[in-house]
């Protein structure tokens, strides 16, 4: 088998900044192995998408998997699905504080530990943590207990990773953000949070792309949280 191009891996593909990121890529050549629950099959064959719940360790590992058999390495893995629940803690109930957890924080666990060994065995690699600013800098108006802990757990394992794996030449990044334009907010909502940000806008998909991009070109960065936010986690 050829492997004389990269290959990438992202979670939450079908939409949004998944599918942005998806379309970056390819348009640089890498072969792409998307994920989401419920995803159309690809018609370009250097663009291979697994449907499930990433949240299964299975399906997680069953991704991974797919990328090795198809295309023989994986040189990044984007930990890009999530899922936002606001709400103040009493109002959480047990399921679905185990739905967040599980789409937030297990399938990274359980992709990234697929990824690993085939990145150490190829001499190197890197992993991109999708994670919010609200885990920096917390919102009194915006109760989002479901987010510090499952992102912020993403946020703290980056730099960790980070140290534990760069004697692999594996760098780990995260991009932080803050209110992008995606299918997560209600588009009639979104002219109401320009003030979260200090740049009195908010972002959007493009601005996030060309920050995934810098870090997957500076092979000189990890451990890095890189905040594309508006300027929100600087100062108000």
């Amino acid at each position: 088998m050829s492997t004389d191009f990269k290959v990438l891996v992202v979670t939450g593909s079908s939409q949004g900044l998944g599918e942005a990121f998806v379309k970056a890529y390819r348009e640089r050549g890498w072969r792409v192995v998307g994920n989401s629950r419920e995803i159309k099959l690809s018609e370009d064959p250097h663009y291979i998408t697994v449907p499930g719940d990433i949240g299964d360790p299975a399906i997680a590992r069953k991704v991974v998997q797919t990328a090795l058999d198809r295309f023989g390495r994986i040189d990044t893995l984007i930990n890009n699905a999530g899922i936002w629940r606001p709400g103040p803690i009493t109002s959480i109930s047990e399921e679905l504080y185990r739905r967040v957890m599980a789409t937030n924080l297990d399938s990274v666990f359980f992709a990234t530990q697929a990824a690993v060994p085939a990145m150490q065995k190829q001499g190197g690699g890197h992993i991109i943590q999708v994670t919010t600013s609200l885990v920096e800098h917390a919102l009194q108006n915006v109760p989002a207990v479901l987010a510090s802990l499952s992102k912020g757990a993403c946020a703290a394992a980056t730099r960790g990773l980070a140290m534990e794996l760069a004697h692999d030449n594996i760098r780990v990044n995260a991009v932080a953000l803050g209110i992008i334009r995606t299918p997560l907010h209600e588009p009639e909502s979104l002219e109401a949070k320009k003030s979260f940000a200090p740049l009195n806008r908010y972002g959007e998909v493009s601005d996030v792309v060309r920050a995934v991009l810098y870090l997957e070109d500076s092979d000189f960065v990890t451990g890095e949280i890189s905040y594309i936010d508006g300027g929100r986690t600087a100062g108000h």
